[in-house]
């Protein structure tokens, strides 16, 4: 059985300029994820008090936009535009995200 051993794309100046950038790139993007994965760490992550638990502030922000799509969707039929208006999933799913980030960014913003 053939050992190998690791040896860093620095110092490995023997492997071709393609394997080395693409080792480069993988530890780059590896560093990045784990920096990026950490982002609620020290502060914490949004959440809210209700009956004594925390809650993750998604859930309710989900719960307002998946209302806010229900009431677009009342909204088309209301008007007629249902009849006559291309992708009303689109539409009304674009309605719930636009008002839950609006409702994120209005209650949760710093």
């Amino acid at each position: 059985m053939k050992q190998t051993n690791f040896i860093s794309p620095v110092v490995n100046a023997r492997a071709p300029l393609m394997q080395r950038l693409k080792e480069c790139v993988g530890a780059t993007l590896i560093a990045l994820v784990t920096g990026i994965l950490s982002g609620c760490a020290l502060r914490g992550a949004p959440s809210f008090v209700a009956f004594g638990a925390f809650f993750p502030a998604w859930m309710l922000l989900a719960g307002i936009g998946i209302l806010a799509a229900v009431g677009a969707r009342a909204a088309l039929l209301a008007t007629g535009l249902s009849e006559i208006l291309p992708l009303q999933l689109l539409v009304c799913v674009s309605a719930g995200l636009i008002i839950a980030i609006l409702a994120w960014r209005l209650w949760f913003a710093t």
